[in-house]
């Protein structure tokens, strides 16, 4: 008789160091041990040598539903099943529906589990004209924290948050211990840079970084933080782009705050010089993506332990909308969930940096961070068996090619990746082999935070 119902063998990667002969044993979709040497027996096994076996990633920010009729959590969970992403955190500002209710999160929730193919967890937000009033039955239906934009994109899609309305909101929060997160954009100081580059009649892809300048993201930092500071509310920056986002995050967690921050993928690869000169619309995101320089200073800051997790603020925008020769008319993001995991580990690589900055980052630090580490981000006993497998094949990246995106660009394409998923595993179940997602739209689960096991 069998000992468990899979063993996987390979250097097993967890959040401290490399188990070069190790293996993860699995009962009833669950991990129950880890080790290294000689595996026990089990009724399934996979043995990959030399190839990564990590938990499965926690991506911590997703739009699956920005446009409608587009993606939806059919895609955007085929992606990450194929990325070695296990479980996504999608973002509350749905096209023709802000996620500000808790019957609107239940109906979001319920809608993602008939699609999903890997599991999923779900922000709240609020309307500005209703401030924490839903926050309570958005908590009860499941949130997993809450975010808000310093900066109005749209004023019911993704309405701004005025700091008077921010401090009732987080002062709520912090009664339920989940996080605040915010975009962290200054409003008035965007508006008055984008005017300025209008007069000066700039169009190309210097508008984005001209008319969103460091300045703008620093100060809404600092204002999210301070407000954080102020309520005891856990506060989070969904993506900084910049050196000084991360002085500023650091500063207020040596001060006693629960402050954390968020490095998006395309921050930790693209540059404005050369990436975005070359795609234009196609690396249009907010905050935009800087300069070289800036690149590499993250990269110290995530050597240095300041990042708190890495995501891909992933969105499949349609081609149309990302094509246009005036910079500033694109929508904004980008496509990551298939490329998240190998990216993030060619630039470890290329800095000799451990892969177990990998496991923290896309693993138990999210975890952690939306209060799920009950079940999630780890290869730990106790923990769901959501296990990605990384093998050395270099090959450069085709999003096309691959047909497990719902379109056919990626900011990313042509990039040579050393690392590639060759398995995806969902709580012990194989949802990719390397090739075919084999996960089933419905197969995903809604995640919900467990506070009184976090704090």
């Amino acid at each position: 008789m069998s000992d468990f119902d899979l063993v996987v063998t390979g250097r097993v990667v967890g959040t401290d160091r490399v188990r070069e002969n190790g293996y993860v044993a699995v009962r009833a979709g669950v991990v129950e041990r880890v080790g290294e040497g000689t595996p026990p027996s089990a009724r399934e096994r996979h043995d990959f040598g030399d190839a990564f076996v990590l938990p499965g990633a926690i991506d911590a920010q997703v739009h699956s539903r920005s446009q409608s009729g587009q993606e939806d959590f059919i895609w955007s969970t085929r992606s990450a099943a194929a990325g070695g992403v296990t479980t996504i955190v999608d973002m509350p500002y749905d096209d023709g529906n802000l996620i500000c209710t808790g019957e609107r999160l239940t109906r979001k929730a319920e809608e993602a589990g008939q699609q999903a193919r890997v599991d999923f967890a779900l922000y709240g937000t609020v309307h500005p004209k209703d401030g924490p009033k839903h926050i309570a039955e958005m908590v009860a239906a499941g949130a997993a924290g809450f975010k808000f934009s310093t900066f109005g994109t749209h004023p019911e899609r993704f309405p701004r948050i005025t700091p008077y309305t921010l401090h009732a909101c987080f002062s709520e929060i912090a009664r339920h211990g989940l996080i605040a997160g915010a975009h962290n954009e200054h409003d008035e100081t965007v508006r008055a840079f984008e005017a300025e580059v209008a007069r000066l009649g700039i169009a190309d892809y210097r508008a984005h970084g001209m008319s969103r300048p460091p300045l703008a993201e620093a100060l809404a930092t600092a204002e999210v933080y301070e407000i954080g500071a102020a309520t005891g509310c856990a506060s989070h920056i969904v993506h900084c782009s910049i050196d000084r986002g991360y002085q500023l995050c650091n500063a207020y967690r040596m001060q006693g705050h629960d402050a954390t921050i968020e490095a998006c993928i395309h921050y930790l690869v693209l540059d404005e010089e050369n990436d975005v000169a070359r795609l234009g619309g196609k690396a249009k995101i907010n905050p935009p993506v800087r300069p070289r320089r800036e690149v590499e200073a993250l990269w110290r800051h995530l050597a240095a332990g300041n990042i708190t997790v890495v995501s891909t603020d992933h969105v499949s925008w349609s081609e149309d909308r990302k094509s246009d020769p005036v910079m500033l008319k694109n929508s904004s993001g980008v496509p990551g969930l298939e490329a998240l995991y190998s990216l993030l580990l060619k630039g470890l690589v290329e800095r000799e940096l451990s892969p177990v900055w990998a496991a923290r980052l896309l693993a138990s630090n999210p975890a952690r961070l939306f209060r799920i580490g009950h079940r999630k981000g780890a290869l730990e006993p106790g923990r769901d068996a959501d296990i990605v497998v990384m093998a050395h094949d270099p090959r450069r990246y085709d999003a096309a090619a691959s047909g497990h995106n719902v379109v056919g660009w990626s900011p990313y394409e042509g990039i040579e990746l050393p690392y590639r998923p060759v398995a995806t595993f969902l709580r012990g179940e194989l949802a990719f082999d390397g090739a075919r997602v084999l996960a089933e739209p419905g197969q995903g689960r809604f995640v919900t935070p467990a506070v009184a096991t976090e704090r």
